[in-house]
């Protein structure tokens, strides 16, 4: 029986094509949009070759507000959004900001204007672990919590916490409005997801992050170090107030960060709570010579390495505190970097291509068991 109806805007991407796959799973509909700059129409095949439902997919910009309103209606059923597209690399926000507000600004205020006009209350909305900037220039703000002051120190983020706001607004806007026409307004509610340093594939080997062109990660980095597509990974600083000297950060397996989005929309279904943050993050911390390291295990060989300068933008520690959801939403991490490693490993040395190749006919096989 279909529980709901979602919109999954940049449905092809790394995260949003195991959160449409989650949702499909617990069966919700799924309608996906995506103009397909950084991703492959081949994902809506591996959906459907791992969940044996096939989502609906429109090819088009989140920009476009015309060609949003005509999915809207083509689907009178959708009562969800989760907003996955826009640009994403921190580095080339730099470059090219504006490009990054036009995408990332603009168009959630496209996509929210769509959602108004066709009286779509929830919206589940990608944020990022970078709306908080350095978080150690407070006390006791590490690991994160939701409550640690917003300052982000990169154009990504600041596009990032800026759509936050957009939607917080937006949401109060429509619950005021309706309290005005005596109506409860409740049925407008935003989860804002902040999420930390996702990682892995399916451990089907058929599904996972496609390597086009530079990737803005660590550990697809590294991995394109194991097949021999890069001589060697670059890390950024070696002289961080580490154990080791090198940044720390939070990895989670894209399967269990593709389940709380799916568990954040339940609860905004249940609860109607408004607008609500949540950090998904693991709440462990590991530098990047224990990323190195975990890897290197997963492939069965060292993989080489050169320090070079900080990056901007760059700070020391981004941990997840994620107490509240865990509390709330019911969620926690279940599988471990270990898993993380060993899954992005049998997809990347069998899917050197991607998207661009058929997936290995034992993987295949294995599903039809």
């Amino acid at each position: 029986m279909v529980v709901g109806s979602v919109l999954v805007t940049g449905g092809t991407g790394y995260i949003g094509s195991f959160t449409a796959l989650a949702l499909l799973d617990a069966d919700y509909k799924v309608v996906i949009v995506d103009n397909l700059y950084n991703s492959s129409k081949e994902v809506i095949n591996r959906i459907e070759l791992l969940s044996g439902k096939r989502p609906s997919f429109y090819e088009l910009d989140i920009t476009d507000q015309a060609a949003l309103d005509k999915v809207f209606e083509e689907h009178p059923d959708i009562d969800n959004v989760i907003h996955f597209a826009a640009l994403k690399a921190v580095g080339e926000s730099a470059v090219i900001p504006l490009e990054y507000y036009r995408v990332n600004v603009y168009g959630s205020i496209s996509l929210l204007t769509s959602m108004k006009k066709h009286n779509v209350g929830n919206i589940v909305f990608s944020s990022s672990a970078t709306v908080y900037g350095d978080a150690t220039r407070f006390p006791n703000m590490i690991p994160i919590p939701e409550h640690c002051p917003i300052g982000p120190n990169n154009t990504y983020g600041r596009t990032k916490s800026t759509v936050e706001s957009l939607i917080t607004d937006f949401i109060s806007s429509e619950r005021g409005n309706a309290n005005k026409a005596g109506k409860s307004g409740e049925q407008w509610n935003g989860a804002l997801l902040r999420y930390f340093n996702p990682a892995g594939a399916h451990p089907s080997g058929i599904m996972g992050e496609n390597p086009l062109g530079v990737p803005n990660n660590l550990l697809p980095l590294l991995a394109q170090v194991a097949i021999g597509k890069r001589e060697k990974l670059l890390v950024f600083g070696d002289d961080y107030k580490s154990k080791d000297g090198t940044a720390i950060r939070d990895y989670i397996h894209v399967l269990d960060l593709a389940r709380g989005h799916l568990q954040a929309l339940n609860y905004l279904r249940e609860h109607q709570p408004g607008v609500k943050a949540w950090n998904l993050g693991s709440g462990r911390g590991s530098t990047v010579f224990d990323m190195i390291k975990a890897f290197s295990h997963a492939v069965g060989r060292d993989l080489p390495y050169q320090v070079a300068e900080r990056r901007q933008g760059d700070v020391l520690d981004l941990t997840a505190n994620p107490t509240l959801a865990n509390k709330e939403l019911n969620w926690k991490t279940e599988l471990t970097l270990e898993d993380a490693c060993t899954d992005l490993w049998k997809w990347t040395e069998h899917n050197p291509e991607g998207y661009n190749q058929e997936p290995p006919k034992e993987f295949l096989d294995a599903l039809k068991k």
